[in-house]
């Protein structure tokens, strides 16, 4: 038939005896061309009227997208994940490898058509290396669908066998085992099997815990000393094996004898798993989805008959539609169907093609190979019995092509719902990753990669993916992750051991509190008080507010980088209130360590911009002065500075009456005056505030840039004052306890460290440990020490991680919220200039919470001291009094509140 078109086509063209015998030839070609053309065209147009129903739009993928994602939704449900489809199931997998790793593992990997026994070794030397060996051992049919015991024990055989070959039993390793079925974890080294699937179908396996059964076969060989540390199924063993050359790789992929993906999933999304912190492997065990019939309007009655004739009828459903294992099988049912029909072979059918799993998933890849297709696509088939004409081969190689290319469309659909699982995640517009892939399909079939590439960038265009061949295999992987778990296990008792000279016991502080009452006597005695380290300045405040108080009056405010003035209206009786109106100055480092006079000249500008501000530069208003520096004070209104603190440093200050020196420069500035009435501390204005609302407060504390205490006092205990009548505020000016080395038990090299960079080395040392202004220093030398032990940032210290103060005490109460999740953590450390990992923001936020837990403690267990005091002092057995608070650190930190 094919000669006599042939022959038709060319008497029917105009072709002459005279036309030049080149020119003849060069025509024979081209309709050849355009016969083969044609009969292509054809044959393909057939195959697609037969099996439209397996060619999927775009639209129809990203409806399987879209369905994937609810799927996915409800298995990391807690009250959806029995009836899920897809279970998401927790692999305990944390943490991707860091490049860090290093020693010798074992690592098994049972899963497919054989079973393999590796020893890995990775050291790291200034650049990353991996060497293995391994040996592959067959599973033969008995084994594969046998009991568990013979499973295992075989397992165990082979181990031994090979640890033999290498003549290395004398040692103890770690082990990984790959073991690419369903199952259900509570731990790393724990497995519940779920369901066997390819063509597993080992009896008194499943429900049972497989390292359990792996671990008793081994115990039979006395001379095998492995500690089984990991359990991780192939697609996680991928992940991990890319993982390592590519720290972006977070997806695992497997398309080989069945399919399976895996992907890191924010903890506070898992709700099988405790806690919220960080990031889990969830292997999706998407081979399940449309067991729940979700899939049905996609599956054809040629998949129905796959599913009916396997080993478990109406489970793994999308594997069957995808995986190597299914494949071939599926092109085999499509040829008979078509041969019956008389649309292929002339009708005729042989035994061969009648035979189940005739036709491998491998002559699949090699009908459809560029240019030797053709060939291979005939050869196939006749070794087949049949007797295929050039029509048939090309309809052939076409069905292979839309099965095939099905099998990529249904992956990549699954593929960029995890991908765009993870751009949402990450609350990222644009997200680059690195899919670490791996199985037969994937890497024999020569369209396959291309295929599916191409679609997953089609259908999620927002995401920059690259997808890395797992050139070693999944049993690498295994490896990969019982090393990660040993750097883990080493690096944890690294940074506990850090983190351990931060922790407070009972007896810690019952010590701490002893020592400052102690301190407090010694401050009140008149022989004691000049050496005393706890100051107990007298404030000449001498009453708390009763409610009678009327009138305006201005108030300063400094104590930090911030001055603020305020105009007080007090309105007092049955409508009682207090309206403020204030504005914020800032005092530039250049004037917090200049000259005295020009610090205080730049407050009177202040406050001369406050009072024309508010329309009162003529008015003599009482004015108090809240000056957060320790004073002595001889009365109310005078208060010689002590000592500076908390940064500043401004001379010819220290000694000096503060109140005269203000005057002064308002005499300077010769444009209005006040009648400075009080010079306080800010704990003592915070108690006196807090006291016009609570008659129970006297005590008032601060917490924020510094650290302070004041309390009302019986006068009759206050010796370094005449009178022993009424009480008095006493300002404790706490922040120097500990500078005769009272507390230099519980200080820290990371505080010593603070200390002497700081303005006053060996002074304040209570306050170093406990104010606003020192923890993020404090911070920010573990995190130098934690990196330099490479335990954080790859071991790599960043030029801003090494400039003083970068670690601002703010970003501790940022990272430390509840709301905010590791991801937003990432990205202060990023405003930082510090370019951290999952983990890396785990540990960081750790160690802001220790430094901060234990200024809440120590800063508890002072102000227990004060309010024994106050106990003792009215002789009561149970005291009820109210603190009054302030200060950042106190307001700002989700966690202080409960010192």
């Amino acid at each position: 038939m094919r000669s006599a078109t042939l022959e038709l086509l060319i008497h029917s063209s105009s072709v002459t005896t005279e036309t030049p015998i080149s020119f003849k030839k060069m025509f024979a070609v081209h309709l050849l061309a355009f016969y083969f053309t044609k009969l292509k065209e054809d044959q393909i147009k057939k195959v697609d009227r037969f099996l439209y129903h397996m060619r999927l739009s775009d639209d129809v993928l990203l409806d399987v997208m879209t369905r994937f994602q609810a799927e996915m939704v409800k298995g990391l449900e807690r009250d959806a994940h029995p009836t899920a489809a897809v279970k998401m199931l927790p692999t305990f997998v944390r943490s991707i490898p860091d490049g860090s790793e290093k020693g010798d593992f074992l690592a098994l990997d049972l899963g497919g058509s054989k079973f393999r026994v590796l020893k890995v070794k990775v050291s790291e030397d200034g650049k990353q290396n991996v060497q293995m060996e391994s040996q592959f051992y067959p599973t033969p049919k008995e084994i594969t669908h046998g009991n568990g015991t013979e499973l295992f024990d075989y397992v165990a055989d082979c181990l031994a066998d090979f640890m033999e070959t290498k003549n290395i039993k004398h040692k103890k390793f770690p082990l990984g085992f790959t073991f690419s079925f369903p199952c259900i974890q509570t731990k790393l080294d724990e497995g519940v099997l779920l369901s066997w699937t390819k063509y597993f179908k080992v009896r008194g396996v499943q429900e049972t815990d497989v390292i359990s059964s792996l671990r008793h076969a081994l115990r039979k060989h006395k001379d095998v000393d492995v500690d089984v540390l990991a359990l991780v199924n192939d697609t996680v063993g991928t992940m991990m094996t890319c993982g390592y050359d590519d720290q972006r790789c977070e997806v695992g992929v497997i398309i080989g004898t069945g399919t399976n993906a895996c992907y890191m999933e924010e903890m506070s999304n898992i709700d099988l798993v405790e806690g919220d912190e960080g990031r889990m492997c969830i292997n999706t065990e998407w081979g399940a989805f449309g067991d729940d019939g979700s899939l049905d309007d996609l599956r054809t009655e040629f998949d129905r008959e796959i599913d009916l004739g396997s080993i478990n009828p109406g489970k793994q459903l999308f594997e069957k539609m995808i995986s190597g294992l299914y494949l071939g099988e599926l092109v085999r049912l499509i040829l008979l169907k078509m041969a019956k029909k008389g649309l292929l072979f002339n009708g005729k059918i042989s035994t061969a093609l009648r035979t189940k799993d005739k036709i491998e998933t491998k002559h699949v890849a090699a009908m459809e190979k560029h240019k030797k297709g053709l060939q291979n696509t005939k050869e196939i088939l006749m070794e087949l019995g049949l007797t295929p004409s050039e029509e048939d081969c090309i309809a052939v190689q076409h069905v292979c092509t839309i099965v095939s290319f099905r099998s990529a469309n249904l992956c990549a659909a699954a593929l960029a719902a995890i991908l765009t699982r993870l751009r949402e995640n990450k609350k990222l517009i644009r997200l680059r990753t690195t899919v670490g892939i791996d199985g037969t399909l994937y890497k024999t079939h020569p369209q396959y990669p291309k295929r599916l590439h191409k679609v997953v960038r089609r259908l999620v265009p927002n995401c920059d993916v690259r997808f890395l061949l797992s050139e070693s295999g999944s049993a690498k992987g295994a490896a990969m992750v019982t090393a990660v778990a040993c750097r883990l296990v080493s690096q944890r008792k690294q940074i506990d051991d850090i983190l351990a000279s931060f922790e407070l016991s009972k007896e810690n502080l019952i010590e701490v509190k002893n020592k400052m009452r102690e301190e407090l006597e010694y401050g009140l005695k008149k022989e004691t008080h000049a050496t005393a380290t706890v100051k107990m300045l007298p404030t000449y405040v001498c009453g708390t507010p009763d409610g009678t108080e009327k009138g305006k009056f201005l108030a300063l405010d400094l104590g930090g980088t911030n001055f603020r003035v305020l105009l007080v209206k007090i309105r007092s009786g049955r409508r009682k209130s207090v309206r403020m109106y204030n504005k914020i100055f800032a005092i530039p480092l250049e004037i917090m360590q200049g000259t005295g006079e020009e610090l205080f000249d730049h407050i009177v500008q202040c406050i001369a911009d406050f009072l024309e501000y508010m329309g009162i530069k003529g008015a003599r208003l009482p004015l108090g002065f809240t000056f957060s520096f320790p004073c002595r004070q001889a009365s109310i209104d005078k208060g010689a500075l002590v000592e500076w603190t908390k940064g500043f440093k401004a001379t010819d200050c220290e000694g000096e009456d503060v109140v005269d020196m203000l005057r002064e420069a308002i005499k300077r500035r010769n444009e209005f005056d006040l009648d400075i009435v009080a010079v306080v501390n800010d704990t003592v204005g915070t108690m006196m505030t807090c006291g016009y609302e609570d008659p129970n407060c006297e005590i008032g504390f601060i917490a924020g840039t510094g650290s302070n205490v004041c309390y009302m006092e019986e006068m009759k205990n206050i010796e370094i004052v005449e009178g022993t009548e009424g009480k008095m505020c006493i300002n404790t000016e706490w922040g120097g306890f500990g500078d005769n080395g009272c507390i230099d038990s519980i200080r820290t090299k990371y505080d010593k460290e603070v200390d002497e960079g700081s303005l006053n080395p060996g002074k304040q040392r209570y306050e170093k440990m406990t104010s606003g202004m020192y923890l993020g220093e404090i911070v920010r030398q573990i995190l130098i020490d934690l990196t330099n032990h490479g335990l954080l940032f790859r071991g790599q210290i960043s030029e801003s991680l090494r400039t003083r103060g970068i670690f601002e005490t703010k970003f501790l109460s940022h990272i430390e919220s509840d709301q905010l999740a590791l991801l937003q953590v990432r990205r202060i450390l990023q405003q930082l200039g510090l370019d951290s990992t999952c983990d890396d923001s785990i540990i960081v936020k750790e160690v802001c919470g220790a430094v901060s837990k234990r200024a809440a403690q120590l800063c508890g267990a002072g102000l227990a001291a004060i309010v024994e005091k106050k106990r003792e002092n009215r002789n009561l057995e149970h005291l009820k009094i109210t603190v009054g608070v302030d200060g950042t650190l106190y307001k700002l930190h989700p966690h202080h509140l409960g010192l």
